[in-house]
């Protein structure tokens, strides 16, 4: 069934407005989200978008006995307002990522007397508490125990079933064993016997695990329950093979089944001391620790520990780098050519991300996309998370900017990269909107900052070229990249939406994107990032510096760019940029890609 399809979502809506009067609950709320707060969502609980048809990654939706509305931010406005055409469903524009307006209205919508519903299996703690304190406040109920989903969602998707597998070295560099000594260290400063982890991303890193229950991440579903002596994996049955499963009872590392969680908690001793990270937890799980148990919250020592990359899995990453730059080098030669030959088919949008992925496929250590492919020709690349399907994308001719934003996982890193191209002829505007983003890549890329500097606060040094012709884009500059795990990871955030508190804090080996952009809508967008790594700066009476280390090895298009806009230290950057780039890349190029690589890496 065709969750795009209209009538299905209208009749959707009315199967689960049928449920919530049998219930007697007069809203519900569904995030998106599963019990483990992840960002992509195996296919069980998609239910926003099942339910919407809205097929972004992020959004809330709410529904009551007469209004339907989805949440989300203006990187999913122009997707979401043709997906929820004629569903009857609103689409409520947040003014940032990380804002909670959904919220905000349940409390002014909802009356004295009645209920909400959320399941609490997939309600994060933090929005959990927000709601509580809005609804507390006009005498609205809150109730977590009901997944009205399961009441009408017949052929809902069982859990995913992907094996589990080793993330073996040289690739792993650190074993488990002295990673748990590490978090069981942390555990006892923060004064706790017991952590609990439910975040995918920490649970691969920790126990050097990798699988595929989520696309794009290599990350299976667990949770985790850590003491002084004992760590137990919570994990579906016959996922992790017997002989894993011995070599890590060996390690004092149990598995038990993934629905016993919920139970182990529960039996967790009176007097025990559970250390949780409240914006890592669902509501659900926190609601089983028994009140006799001191709970601490505290970001998991794991989102500290997994974004600080040691010197051997930055040498891994310099080596996957150059072979994603290679592979990319041979896709833009390919297109080049396809693009030049009359005699050709028409080339989609959709082509651009079959041919780039078969380029990484090409080479030593691929697994798979590390998100779904970018690729927006004209006025489709002004929508931010565009995503070209066989039943709606644009064919790629005549004149235009192409935007491309993709990446791949290795097992000796994580890629994330956009470059945009010319097609054809372009105009000066092109030019100068383009070349006003890259030298906003140069300013930050170029930063030296102190040491524990809040990463939100880098956020304006990218912004600062666009702001001064007035111009300016709606989206963070820079995440946080996992090494092969999560293509979004934290602590830190270079973005205007973030608050710049103490986790967020800028420190050596942490990978990051730089990715300002600049668009306009029905026209064109811009974006141009690569990934960086935190490398120490020299050391003055003001304490340590930091600088950035640009690791992407992909040259920028010199047809887009006007010169006359850029100062010498720009251009200087820009070309010392291509000159790495060429010579990281030539050993690992022949025929047409080496000729194109050297004429796009040409000094300006």
């Amino acid at each position: 069934m065709d969750i795009t399809d209209t009538s299905h979502v209208i009749e959707r809506l009315a199967l689960l407005r049928a449920a919530m009067r049998r219930h007697r609950v007069d809203a519900l709320m569904v995030p998106s989200a599963d019990p483990h707060l992840s960002e992509y969502l195996p296919a069980r609980w998609k239910g926003r978008e099942w339910l919407s048809g809205f097929t972004g990654s992020v959004g809330t939706f709410v529904i009551t006995a007469d209004v339907a509305g989805v949440w989300t931010d203006a990187r999913y406005w122009t997707q979401a307002e043709r997906e929820l055409d004629g569903t009857g469903i609103a689409l409520m524009k947040l003014t940032s990522g990380a804002s909670v307006q959904y919220v905000d209205w349940l409390a002014a919508n909802l009356q004295p007397g009645q209920t909400l519903t959320v399941d609490g299996a997939v309600l994060g703690l933090a929005i959990a508490r927000l709601l509580r304190q809005a609804l507390d406040a006009k005498d609205v109920a809150l109730r977590t125990d009901l997944d009205l989903l399961d009441d009408i969602w017949s052929d809902r998707p069982a859990l995913p079933a992907a094996p589990v597998y080793e993330h073996q070295p040289p690739y792993a560099s650190k074993s488990r064993q002295d990673k748990l000594a590490e978090l069981r260290d942390a555990m006892r400063q923060l004064g706790a016997d017991r952590h609990l982890i439910s975040t995918l991303d920490d649970i691969a890193y920790l126990f050097n695990l990798r699988g595929a229950d989520v696309n794009f991440n290599p990350v299976f579903l667990a949770h985790a329950l850590i003491t002084s002596t004992r760590a137990t994996m919570f994990v579906g049955d016959g996922k992790i093979p017997a002989e894993l499963i011995q070599q890590l009872a060996r390690e004092d590392i149990h598995v038990a089944p993934y629905a016993a969680a919920a139970g182990a908690l529960a039996d967790l001793p009176l007097g025990a001391t559970l250390l949780i990270d409240p914006r890592r937890i669902t509501h659900g799980s926190r609601q089983r620790v028994p009140a006799g148990v001191r709970v601490i919250e505290a970001v998991n020592p794991t989102t500290f520990a997994k974004s600080k990359k040691s010197g051997q899995d930055a040498s891994h990453v310099r080596a996957t780098m150059e072979q994603d730059g290679a592979a990319l080098c041979e896709f833009f030669t390919w297109l080049e050519q396809t693009l030049a030959d009359p005699r050709r088919a028409p080339l989609t949008e959709v082509d651009i991300d079959r041919h780039i992925t078969a380029a990484r496929a090409r080479r030593p250590g691929f697994i798979s996309p590390s998100f779904a492919t970018i690729a927006g020709f004209r006025s489709n690349g002004a929508i931010m998370h565009y995503r070209a399907t066989e039943a709606q994308h644009a064919v790629i001719e005549g004149d235009g900017l192409l935007l491309i934003d993709s990446g791949g996982q290795y097992l000796g890193g994580t890629t994330d990269i956009t470059r945009v191209v010319a097609v054809g002829d372009i105009t000066a505007e092109h030019q100068r909107d383009f070349t006003l983003v890259l030298k906003g890549v140069i300013a930050l890329s170029s930063a030296r900052f102190p040491r524990g500097t809040k990463s939100p606060m880098l956020d304006a040094i990218a912004r600062a070229p666009l702001w001064a012709e007035g111009l300016d884009f709606g989206h963070g500059t820079g995440h946080g990249v996992g090494y092969f795990l999560n293509v979004h990871e934290g602590p830190q955030s270079i973005s205007q939406s973030a608050m710049p508190e103490p986790h967020t804090a800028m420190e050596p080996g942490m990978i990051t994107s730089i990715e300002p952009g600049l668009y306009r809508p029905g026209k064109w967008g811009i974006r141009i990032e690569n990934l960086v790594l935190n490398q120490p700066a020299g050391q003055t009476e003001f304490g340590d510096f930091l600088q950035f280390e640009t690791l992407t090895l992909c040259p920028i298009d010199t047809r887009c760019i006007e010169p006359s806009l850029l100062r010498d230290d720009e251009k200087r950057w820009l070309n010392d940029y291509h000159a790495t780039v060429r010579t990281r890349l030539l050993p690992l190029l022949s025929g047409d890609a080496l000729a194109w690589l050297e004429n796009r890496t040409v000094a300006l």
